[in-house]
């Protein structure tokens, strides 16, 4: 159970790592990344019989940056037309 996670884990950082074309599959690979680790988080809370609040902090988190992720998307689509990152220049921002 361990090593799978283990291996999902590093399969989302690889990816994350080798993928930086568009700016949407580097959000969906931290959003994997994300998952992982709230899979993570909960089979070891519940395992040890802990309160699952920490969980639900870390599911607030998660959105907050979901949501700031899509933000930063919709104003680069509407500023440059497209989500690649290669078209982004850091005097423009």
């Amino acid at each position: 159970m361990t090593f799978g996670l283990i291996i999902m884990f590093f399969i989302g950082f690889i990816s994350f790592c080798l993928i930086k074309d568009h700016l949407l599959t580097t959000l969906i690979t931290l959003e994997y990344l994300v998952l992982v680790n709230f899979l993570t988080f909960f089979l070891y809370l519940s395992m040890f019989g802990c309160e699952l609040y920490f969980i639900l902090v870390y599911l607030i988190f998660c959105v907050c940056e979901g949501a700031l992720g899509l933000g930063v998307l919709v104003n680069m689509i509407r500023s440059h037309g497209n989500d690649m990152l290669s078209s982004l220049s850091s005097l423009l921002w």
